[in-house]
């Protein structure tokens, strides 16, 4: 029988890969990426991943979609491995230990994207920029927010250089829609 989420994401915090919130705020969080997602998704990439959350949940819970787990760090992704085996979500899931830049520059993952989401990557300008190369024209942007703020984190002049919108603001998540396609070339990230 194959392993459940909340038996995955129990070990993980058991390995330190996840924090100490309780698995069940963990997965309710992750549902707000899943509900931000568009129907007709296709492929979801999972920036700096981790433990496999968003991703993991948006596999479960979207069942229609290939969902790509990224993270450059060796050790997770080989417990991720195999927990996306003992899920029997292989088929559906792949599991890539790589940096983000040179993620995007192959050929099955430049462009090839309807959906990136993060969850802690990095600075808004940080995840914009590594987020861009591998989100086909229309596809969107999905990033953990945290409460509520009087002003944007997100800088418009920045979001028009990856050539994404103005930002849509969603229960605990912010959506950001690729709307212009920007120059092969990626520019170089701010505050990289």
């Amino acid at each position: 029988m194959p392993r459940t989420l909340e038996h995955v994401l129990t070990d993980a915090q058991r390995r330190g890969t996840l924090g100490d919130r309780p698995i069940s705020e963990v997965i309710d969080h992750a549902r707000q990426f899943v509900a931000a997602l568009p129907l007709d998704v296709g492929r979801v990439l999972d920036l700096g991943t981790g433990a496999g959350v968003p991703g993991l949940v948006v596999a479960v819970e979207r069942p229609d979609v290939e969902v790509v787990l990224l993270d450059r760090r060796e050790n997770r992704m080989d417990a991720l491995r195999r927990d996306v085996a003992a899920m029997g979500l292989a088929n559906r899931v792949a599991v890539i230990c790589a940096e983000a830049e040179s993620a995007a520059r192959r050929p099955d993952l430049a462009a090839a994207c309807g959906a990136v989401v993060a969850r802690g990557f990095g600075a808004p300008a940080v995840t914009a920029g590594a987020a861009a190369p591998f989100l086909r024209l229309g596809g969107v942007l999905v990033v953990s927010e945290p409460p509520e703020t009087v002003e944007s984190r997100w800088d418009p002049s920045l979001l028009a250089r990856w050539g994404f919108g103005a930002p849509e603001r969603l229960q605990g998540v912010v959506r950001l829609c690729r709307e212009i396609d920007v120059s092969r070339e990626t520019p170089r990230q701010e505050g990289a």
